[in-house]
């Protein structure tokens, strides 16, 4: 780049700074459409930066090695901004961009692989402070990452950054898990002297939560985050992205932390500068055995969750045929467990799981799918060359060949367009960002749904048959009287559709006639209307101490400064805007709380729920000796004073816990608990069939920490 074209560039940026000063702090995402992109695989904007010296052969020009680098950089995707931006997507998810292992993997014995492994997909970090040098430069400096996040916020587009604090790089091959902090030597797994792992070994059962936990998975090292030095680190680090512009995080591998630490990361997070925070949790559908403590997770540390049941559902309806009723019922399970399901981030792609087009090569069905996750409740993904038809069969489209090399850019593809239009009405109608979603009419092909917020209403129609036109019965909808041509205009085979007056007396209990849909068709009608009120659509974030940044965002919230309150107390308003408030939290009572906002006018608008903290949070380790044996099914629990101890609960919903047992002598469990507080806390036993019985004795007290972590052991008191 010229230095007059970075020139323009900065006053863009600073201009757009100044035009829409909440931008930067401002998180919400209900509205957006991330757009995935795994950085090598993605356009080669620095051929400089594709064999540095410091990790020299790990790089493959002819692209026939799947697991060496490609090329790919930040500057490639900077190259692409104007791709990004025309097909709509206002937020880019990159791969991990922290320095990665240097080495050339070998084979256990020691001798050389014969067939080239390379960190290209960012999971194997050696040095979180630093820029890896084949997506940035061989100085593992932040310029490349800076002008890539200045040139993406110029054009109104957040960044995401993959962040990976559960483990480092393999133990027994490359740099035997290294960790470096900003190029000084911490340590490795084999000289770890400063307990920066744990050393429990590799990951074998997959339904014991200690070892989900404590174990390495797939041969990385497993980071010890209970430690200071690591903590400190880990922390640093995430912050440090903040401090260069990134606006959200999806956090790598969260069922493998420690649960409890992880709330004292994004508790992190949210205390430094405003930024949304999704998490992976891999699900295996509704029947996973984890699923309730993935529930509990998500909507007790204010982190959204990757929605691996809806994608389960999704791909099974579209790439295998089954019926829409399989959406529909994961819809209706997520809504009855799951705080806040538009906050969930959706998709049916990823770089973890074979491609739809690997699973039933009919573009017609992603096309389909692709409509599906932008018009459905939560916030949508785009994996990057779906849009392009992109797959690679090798394999049955297995990890590492669902991350294709992007290898066109064309603009007049249907899914480029149906992505354009529909985050187009993304962010003009609410509905989308910000309405529930209501099943209208469900069958094996057939998929009716509404969104609605305020005067905002979206109805959505898919057909999914082959060759068959397909008729729907009557239905009820909240779009009012009248007649609605295809917002997409036909580009999905849509059809004009009829709402009577509410009233008719022919159409008792509904006012959609019966319609007939084309095979592989979407249709998409909608109305925007005004609010008469203020409404609030989101918050972000959900819980917070006194002195966290909120967001909330929604309609008619005011041209004029109103109020917000907090349990009754006032907040000071940092920026009031008509469709979006920024405050910081007062100080009020802990615990489940809410937030009402009052316009200029003193109309109020709905109250929302919103969890307080008494202080930040700081990870603490409770470890129990002699609550064993206990008896099967039995499990442990804490209660305490603070809500992260369940505010004295005794219900397994709010409760810490159940306690992690990886012996007969030991019990124990992380939870973030506020800094320098004393923590009064008691153990539950639930037994099999969830009856709690409290220890006798006295109340356990504990002073947490200011900083830092902290560790407490106690004996159950019989």
């Amino acid at each position: 780049m010229s230095k007059s074209c970075a020139r323009i560039l900065c006053l863009a940026t600073l201009l757009f700074s100044i035009a829409s000063p909440a931008f930067l702090v401002a998180q919400d995402f209900r509205k957006q459409v991330i757009y995935q992109v795994i950085t090598d695989r993605f356009f080669d904007g620095d051929p400089a930066n594709n064999d540095p010296p410091q990790s020299k052969g790990l790089f493959d020009p002819t692209k026939t090695n799947w697991q060496a680098y490609w090329g790919g950089d930040l500057a490639g995707i900077q190259a692409k901004l104007a791709y990004i931006k025309g097909m709509g997507a206002s937020a880019i998810w990159i791969s991990p961009p922290v320095d990665n292992e240097n080495l050339k993997w070998a084979a256990p014995d020691g001798k050389p692989l014969s067939y080239l492994f390379a960190p290209y997909h960012g999971y194997a970090a050696r040095d979180f402070q630093r820029i890896d040098e084949h997506i940035g430069s061989s100085a593992n400096d932040w310029k490349a990452f800076d002008d890539f996040v200045a040139a993406s916020h110029a054009l109104g587009i957040k960044i995401i950054v993959d962040f990976s604090p559960n483990d480092t790089n393999l133990i027994d091959t490359g740099e035997h898990g290294a960790i470096y902090d900003n190029g000084k030597f911490l340590g490795t797994y084999a000289d770890d002297k400063a307990a920066l792992y744990h050393h429990y070994g590799t990951l074998t059962d997959w339904n014991n939560p200690f070892q989900l936990q404590y174990y390495n998975v797939f041969g990385l090292t497993d980071l010890n985050e209970d430690n200071p030095i690591v903590d400190d680190y880990i922390k640093r680090s995430i912050t440090q992205f903040q401090d260069h512009g990134v606006d959200a995080f999806r956090i790598d591998a969260v069922k493998h932390i420690t649960w409890g630490w992880v709330y004292s990361l994004a508790n992190t997070v949210h205390t430094h500068k405003s930024a949304f925070v999704f998490a992976e949790w891999f699900l295996d559908g509704f029947g996973d055995k984890f699923y309730s403590d993935a529930c509990k997770f998500s909507n007790r540390s204010g982190i959204s969750l990757l929605d691996y049941p809806l994608a389960i559902a999704t791909r099974s309806v579209f790439a295998e045929n089954k019926s829409f009723a399989e959406i529909d019922h994961a819809l209706t399970a997520e809504n009855k467990s799951i705080r806040d399901p538009n906050d969930m981030v959706t998709f049916f792609d990823n770089h973890d799981i074979p491609r739809l087009l690997s699973l039933h090569n009919n573009q017609n069905r992603l096309n389909e799918a692709t409509a599906f996750i932008l018009m459905a409740r939560g916030i949508p993904i785009v994996y990057y060359g779906d849009e392009q038809y992109l797959h690679n069969d090798t394999d049955r489209g297995r990890d590492p060949y669902t991350r294709v090399w992007m290898s066109s850019y064309d603009t007049d593809t249907v899914g480029y367009k149906l992505v354009k239009k529909l985050a187009d009405l993304r962010r003009s109608n609410d509905a989308l960002g910000y309405g529930a979603m209501q099943t209208r009419s469900v069958s094996p092909d057939t998929f009716v749904f509404e969104r609605k917020f305020a005067n905002h209403v979206v109805l959505v129609a898919i057909n999914k048959s082959e060759d068959k036109e397909a008729e729907v019965p009557g239905f009820s909808t909240a779009l009012p009287a009248g007649t609605y041509a295809d917002y997409l205009g036909g580009l999905m085979n849509g059809t004009t559709m009829t709402v009577d007056r509410e009233d008719s007396h022919s159409l008792p209990g509904r006012n959609v006639r019966s319609i007939k849909l084309s095979p592989h068709s979407v249709s998409v009608w909608q109305v925007a209307r005004p609010a008469i009120k203020p409404e609030i659509g989101s918050i972000e974030p959900v819980i917070g101490q006194p002195g966290t940044l909120v967001t909330l965002s929604g309609e008619r919230l005011g041209a004029k400064s109103g109020t917000v309150f907090v349990n009754g107390v006032r907040a000071h308003i940092e920026s009031w805007q008509d469709t979006q408030v920024i405050f910081h939290v007062p100080e009020t009572a802990s615990g489940n709380s809410e937030i009402q906002l009052k316009d200029a006018a003193k109309m109020r608008a709905v109250r929302v729920p919103f969890t307080m903290l008494e202080a930040k949070l700081i990870p603490v380790t409770f470890s129990v000796k002699n609550a064993t044996p206990l008896a099967q099914g039995e499990s442990l629990y804490l209660t305490g004073e603070t809500f992260g101890l369940g505010k004295w609960s005794n219900s397994k919903d709010a409760a810490a816990g159940p306690l992690l047992c990886p012996s007969a002598e030991k019990c124990l469990l992380d939870v973030s608990v506020p800094a320098g507080r004393r923590v009064q806390f008691k153990l539950l036993k639930m037994s099999q069939d969830g009856v709690m019985t409290p220890e006798s004795g006295p109340i356990h007290s504990y002073v947490v920490p200011s900083t830092g972590t902290g560790s407490v052991q106690i004996e159950w008191q019989y």
